[in-house]
């Protein structure tokens, strides 16, 4: 757990803030790194209420011990608008591979998510050769608006989690009105909202705790399991013929 005077978390009651209970949540054999998880965000403005939101969920992250990396979506290619080799592109499908657990952060634009947040996640393919890099990892979803509160642009996200066979936590963070919750800092200000944010983080944290080093258990599916079989045996006819 990293020292909470180095994260600066001014809007957090340290005396309430708890530090993951390893012992309770991995078992026997399970990874023993800090977690990786993978932060998007859904906006290129200069003053991205959603990017200030994953700043601060990724300090959170941090101070319950985990390796956090935040991908920048400028210059990243529209979907199928370049090679799969595209810098930006290879960029984030490393992150995916990298990462066990991931926070996707958009504003609701026209009732839905960014077109910026869906291209990132359709640059991440479901299946990559032999490597699946978005399924049995966990997710959590946020995001911003500019009125009132909404959730249409997280229940949207929970469908493309779910699309991408990821285990998405039950809590999640919607910030209306995201323009009165920043001070001039950048800094989200002490709120129910706040709170609420920190929830999340923390459930993402216990659950990829939970999650990793069981994901290809917990994904091993008959389905596959049968088309697997079906491949190698005509691989072997092919071979004898």
């Amino acid at each position: 757990m990293t020292d909470p005077a180095a994260l600066d978390l001014p809007s957090v009651d340290l005396n309430q803030l708890q530090a993951i209970d390893v012992d309770a949540l991995a078992g026997p054999g399970a990874p023993t790194h800090s977690p990786r998880i993978l932060v998007l965000y859904g906006s290129i403005r200069e003053r991205s209420y959603s990017r200030l939101l994953s700043e601060e969920a990724g300090r959170l992250l941090r101070w319950f011990g985990c390796e956090v990396r935040t991908f920048d979506p400028r210059g990243l290619p529209l979907p199928d608008g370049a090679e799969p080799d595209h810098p930006k592109v290879k960029e984030l499908r490393d992150l995916a591979d990298w990462s066990e657990g991931m926070v996707w952060v958009t504003p609701e634009r026209h009732g839905a998510m960014t077109g910026i947040m869906k291209a990132q996640i359709d640059w991440i393919p479901l299946a990559l050769g032999a490597k699946r890099p978005t399924q049995g990892k966990t997710l959590a979803v946020m995001e911003v608006s500019g009125g009132s509160q909404s959730f249409n642009a997280v229940n949207q996200m929970r469908i493309l989690g779910r699309w991408m066979r990821m285990v998405t936590i039950p809590n999640q963070s919607s910030v209306p009105k995201a323009f009165l919750e920043f001070d001039e800092a950048g800094r989200m200000k002490p709120s129910a909202l706040y709170s609420r944010v920190v929830d999340v983080c923390e459930e993402l944290v216990k659950f990829t705790w939970l999650v990793r080093g069981r994901s290809d258990y917990l994904t091993d599916r008959y389905s596959e399991r049968v088309e697997s079989a079906e491949q190698l045996a005509t691989r072997v006819n092919q071979r004898t013929l």
